[in-house]
């Protein structure tokens, strides 16, 4: 049995047959230097109707550090879930099979939870020493919107960017927190963060490269509506703290 850290990095897909080999492929190669950790690569199909399962299969069965979770539900934060709560490692990740986020965040991303004393490590892309290519004026506005939102109702908190498909949990917030997050689709990164907020988890954000992927699966404003209403739904529910 290894001796080194654990690292589970989780990417839930629909529909992604096609990508998911060149994301494996890109993830290996980044980190085939990378020694110090123990990486673990687990792939979440979440109501795919293409071959993304099979695809997937068939690479775990030549790589034995990746394997696929079927589920029949969609939803992002679903996905999520199940393999965070399916890990026994020190550190569980999820990112966007889409490779947006440049992977030299990747490292930073887990050190900070298994050496920097941090229980959730997000990237942003609006903090001071991101960058973000390709991103349409509309999307930026609708980022920006949503933060503000946010930050309007929930006013001490710590970070800027609910949204980006790149963090890192430790298990104390895997045991903890995720039993109490409701959504299972896109409002799972705000909810994950505020519930965290809220039980004193200390969150650490890092400034991320990022690249808009022009085939997001996102269907904008039913999206934004959900979020809107869960954002009212925690602003105007008390919860219990668990830590």
């Amino acid at each position: 049995m290894s001796s080194k850290p654990t690292v589970d990095i989780v990417i839930p897909v629909l529909n992604e047959q096609a990508a998911i080999p060149v994301c494996i492929e890109a993830l290996f190669e980044h980190l085939k230097m990378e020694t110090r950790y123990d990486w673990r690569l687990v792939v979440v199909d979440n109501g795919s109707t293409d071959d993304t399962f099979q695809v997937t299969t068939d690479i775990s069965k030549i790589i034995s550090n990746v394997s696929c979770i079927k589920l029949s539900q969609r939803g992002r934060g679903r996905a999520i879930k199940t393999a965070w709560n399916k890990s026994n490692a020190d550190v569980m990740v999820y990112m966007d099979v889409d490779l947006s986020t440049r992977l030299d965040a990747l490292i930073p991303l887990v050190k900070s939870i298994y050496h920097g004393g941090a229980d959730i490590c997000v990237g942003s892309r609006l903090m001071k020493g991101s960058t973000v290519l390709g991103r349409t004026v509309g999307r930026e506005i609708t980022s920006r919107g949503y933060n503000l939102l946010i930050d309007l109702l929930f006013p001490n908190n710590k970070f800027s960017d609910a949204q980006c498909g790149f963090k890192a949990v430790s298990p104390k917030v895997v045991d903890k927190i995720l039993p109490m997050i409701r959504d299972n689709e896109w409002f799972f990164d705000t909810e994950l963060l505020l519930v965290s907020e809220r039980n004193l988890v200390k969150i650490k954000e890092i400034p991320v490269h990022w690249t808009d992927d022009q085939d997001t699966r996102v269907k904008i404003i039913p999206t934004i509506w959900k979020d809107i209403k869960g954002l009212i739904r925690l602003r105007f529910t008390r919860q219990p703290r668990v830590l």
